[in-house]
């Protein structure tokens, strides 16, 4: 059992783009990080690249693939065993496909990795968390959200990659905003926010062809933002003392694309309390988890 008395934070996908970025700013703020990661090799060589960033950071490593949802229960155990409380999650990790894929369950991999495998992973370690302002979930979702839909009859979204992605980063800032009122309704402090990072060469374009990688950024090139800008809405939503539980939050430049943090423009789907509903109660029947507060 882990007693350091530092404030623990996890981060999913630490190991590259905005997720290290992200680490690295907790670390810089006296947290200690899990680093939540699909590859050893991989969270080893980031979190050597982190301490050489941060010399002050406390890290740990613990394996995650969103997409398995065994392998979620599993992250939650080996949490458990090292730690007895949780301060900040941040819902970072995503992937963005643009072919027809399933995870072992047959859901759609966007939904499941992007959106499912986050809401189980809350829903397992919510409990631990105190109850107090300073405690924070963050959900990253994505200006792609707009103009997309839950498609409730057909979660794959007919093969259409592109269509699932921003089905996905819908269900994300819903999730965040539904957790919210829930927290609020039953009295709780902790604060659940959501965020989108504007647009950056993440490493979310990895599953393209390299033409069409060079098409996308060639349009979008002059928007772009450094990965240490665009982890800045999350590190705003996790360590702020300003912040309110249901804000959304990201760059306020042009298309809001890159810029200082402010309070980011949605979807006007994302008000629409019974898809909300429809969401969280979908998401317990293909997590195999009833997330009560």
């Amino acid at each position: 059992m882990n007693t350091q008395p530092q404030k623990i934070a996890i981060v999913t996908g630490a190991n590259n783009g905005i997720g290290f970025e992200t680490a690295a700013g907790m670390a810089e703020a006296g947290y200690h990080v899990v680093m939540a990661c699909r590859s050893q090799a991989k969270a080893e060589a980031a979190r050597d690249e982190l301490i050489a960033k941060v010399p002050s950071a406390s890290l740990d490593i613990i394996l995650l693939d969103l997409g398995d949802f065994a392998y979620v229960q599993r992250f939650a155990e080996d949490f458990r065993a090292r730690y007895e409380k949780l301060d900040v999650l941040i819902n970072n990790a995503g992937i963005l496909l643009y072919s027809a894929q399933t995870n072992g369950g047959g859901i759609e991999l966007q939904f499941a990795t992007n959106h499912l495998g986050h809401f189980l992973l809350t829903a397992l370690l919510i409990d631990l968390m105190p109850d107090n302002p300073a405690s924070r979930i963050v959900a990253l979702s994505s200006l792609g959200h707009k103009g997309a839909s839950i498609h409730f009859d057909d979660l794959t979204c007919g093969g259409d990659g592109g269509i699932a992605y921003g089905q996905s980063k819908l269900a994300c800032l819903l999730f965040g905003d539904e957790l919210d009122r829930r927290l609020r309704a039953s009295g709780r402090k902790i604060k659940a926010l959501s965020v989108h990072p504007g647009g950056s060469d993440s490493g979310l374009f990895t599953d393209m062809s390299d033409a069409q990688r060079s098409k996308l950024k060639a349009q979008v090139e002059q928007f772009l933002h450094s990965n240490a800008s665009a982890a800045k809405p999350a590190l705003h939503a996790a360590l702020s003392p300003d912040v309110k539980g249901g804000d959304y939050y990201g760059p306020t430049g042009p298309q809001e694309m890159s810029g200082e943090v402010g309070h980011a423009t949605r979807d006007l789907i994302t008000g629409d309390l019974d898809v909300a509903g429809r969401l969280w109660r979908v998401s317990e029947e293909l997590t195999g988890k009833t997330f009560s507060l």
